[in-house]
């Protein structure tokens, strides 16, 4: 669990809403809020549903102790009638969505969060958050595990990133089928494997790339990673055989023309009997960097700023919207930014293979049900109690399945329509 309390992890403005709309009367209106994408970043053919787990834990408690309402007050954000609201705040509302895993599209209602004007507002900003951030991370990574056709990643990217958002970073990027992160926080938190070995300093720490190589092994034993590009990488593969013999589980190379030395390497290292020491590189890798090397012999790929970042689109766009007030439709009309009234049930149909072929949105209903077809929406919190979250293992399983699904043209890498169209069928 995060160690930030989330009260305050909000705009200003969503607080002086909900002082007027207790002064006004409007507060206790029951709500529909949804979380939704208008457009998918440029480029891509599907997004990542990832967070929300973080996500209910932290509306469970999110809550305003004395000394943030304090600060409300005094500095006038707030006031007393709010202050007093505030100090008893409990979420009581109800959360549905898409499963962690789950893909999305434009116009995918991906979390609808349900109770009074002022408890669902208040969570907007925490809300967004979360999953952007999350479901770009998660989005970019996936896209990496495509690339790595079965080769198996390592989320590296703490250095790149504020030190929550690391964590974050890592577990999405976990769900989206990395095998590892170098990051020990999120393996505490989330128990991902985690893994790493030596950077160049400790090689420069040492009088020599031998003694380096020699002291690392004698503390970690043969089964360990020798990083053998801190001078020439032909040498420090030489010397990484002759300390550790032919029985060394890995060598990591972070520069150079990956493909070429990639391909020098292997010849080398079955030159020398190390015929089973696996190759690992890193270095500045996106999913395209990853897809031009997989003729090569690389087994393990390491993968740091461009996952973190969420590989040039480091927010998903998602936005929250309020679309029903007692029970009654409400839309926005701004130009390109018009939503559709009502609370939203979503199904995905599928081919009898099981191939994905469309998502169906009804406002303010439910959709005939075609056979093959997967009801999208699940709920997490009933009554402002969490129920049925899956693990993220779970969720992990779940988006491998869910890539599985959709036209192979909707994991390439190059830009195109979304994988799977959306259909909103009108409000009867």
């Amino acid at each position: 669990m995060s160690t930030l309390r989330p009260a305050l992890l909000t705009d200003h403005y969503e607080l002086t809403m909900v002082s007027a709309a207790l002064q006004d009367g409007t507060a206790d209106r029951r709500c529909v809020f949804e979380v939704f994408s208008r457009r998918l970043p440029a480029g891509r053919r599907y997004g990542v549903v990832a967070g929300t787990g973080r996500l209910i834990e932290m509306i469970r408690d999110f809550r305003f102790d004395p000394a943030e309402i304090d600060f409300l007050r005094r500095t006038g954000v707030v006031d007393e009638r709010a202050a007093r609201w505030l100090a008893d705040y409990r979420f009581t509302g109800d959360v549905d969505g898409y499963a962690e895993g789950e893909l999305f599209f434009p116009g995918s209602p991906i979390l609808t969060v349900s109770g009074t004007f002022a408890e669902c507002v208040v969570l907007e900003t925490l809300v967004l958050s979360v999953l952007n951030h999350d479901c770009a991370v998660a989005a970019a990574a996936a896209r990496m595990v495509t690339a790595a056709r079965g080769r198996a990643l390592i989320e590296m990217g703490s250095r790149r990133a504020h030190e929550e958002a690391a964590v974050a970073a890592a577990r999405a990027a976990y769900l989206a089928g990395f095998r590892f992160t170098s990051n020990l926080a999120a393996g505490q938190r989330y128990g991902i494997p985690t893994a790493g070995t030596a950077a160049h300093a400790f090689t420069l720490l040492h009088d020599d790339e031998r003694t380096a190589f020699a002291s690392q092994v004698a503390t970690l034993g043969k089964d360990t990673t020798l990083l053998v590009d801190t001078y020439d990488i032909a040498q420090g593969i030489r010397n990484a055989i002759a300390v550790a013999g032919p029985e060394l589980r890995a060598v990591r190379i972070d520069s150079g023309d990956l493909a070429v030395i990639a391909q020098q390497s292997r010849e080398l290292l079955d030159s020398l009997g190390a015929t089973e020491t696996k190759i690992i590189v890193s270095g500045d890798l996106d999913e395209y960097a990853i897809a031009s090397l997989a003729a090569e012999p690389v087994d393990m790929y390491g993968a740091g700023t461009a996952v973190v970042t969420g590989s040039g689109a480091p927010t998903a766009g998602l936005v929250y919207k309020l679309v029903e007030v007692e029970g009654r439709p409400v839309v926005k009309r701004s130009e390109h930014k018009a939503t559709i009234g009502g609370r939203k049930v979503a199904v995905r149909r599928h081919k009898p293979t099981g191939t994905a072929t469309e998502e169906v949105v009804v406002p303010q209903g439910v959709p005939d049900r075609q056979p093959n077809d997967r009801l999208l929406q699940h709920s997490f919190v009933v009554s402002g109690e969490p129920v049925g979250l899956p693990t993220l293992d779970e969720s992990r399983e779940h988006l491998r399945q869910c890539l599985i699904s959709i036209p192979w043209e909707g994991l390439k890498l190059s830009g195109g329509d979304p994988a799977v169209p959306v259909t909103v069928v009108p409000a009867s």
